[in-house]
């Protein structure tokens, strides 16, 4: 995998990073929002996320319920049966994949159902979004995960140790 190394250096930093995005708890949340958008639009354009797809082969996205409606309604089937097909209750009683990788990642790292895919997957890894300062638990665990939030966590621990 072309990104490997960015995801074992930011296993290999999970302390560090834990520090440092306890440190950020502390900024202002707009200064957080500014600083992950910045360094967002930079780590994506260098990632091609295609030719990586670790999300989608190594973790589920929640399915809300608007979400499982718009997928079965793709599929042509209930709800309840698209429901039994792929999905499970987790702990946290939130629907999420049975199986990883993803049932709907083609050979190709293409998303199979990207026009109706879930929120959570529109909106991973949750780098660019208003209120970053709420989700600075859910981005330590993404770095590990995606890239270029693993590229994102470096830059910001060189900016701000």
């Amino acid at each position: 995998m072309k990104y490997q190394e960015d995801l074992k250096l930011a296993i290999e930093n999970r302390k560090i990073n834990e520090k440092t995005l306890q440190r950020l708890k502390k900024k202002k949340p707009k200064f957080v929002d500014d600083l992950f958008a910045d360094l967002h639009e930079k780590a994506f354009s260098k990632i091609d996320c295609l030719e990586c797809a670790n999300c989608c082969k190594t973790t589920s996205p929640i399915f809300r319920d608007v979400d499982i409606k718009r997928i079965s309604k793709r599929f042509r089937t209930s709800e309840m049966q698209f429901i039994s097909t792929y999905l499970r209750m987790d702990e946290e009683n939130d629907y999420v994949l049975k199986v990883a990788p993803c049932s709907f990642l083609g050979a190709d790292n293409k998303c199979d159902i990207y026009e109706d895919r879930p929120l959570a997957c529109r909106e991973y890894p949750h780098t660019n979004r208003k209120n970053m300062s709420q989700l600075l638990i859910l981005t330590g665990k993404n770095s590990e995960i995606c890239p270029a939030v693993a590229q994102i966590m470096e830059q910001i621990t060189l900016k701000h140790p």
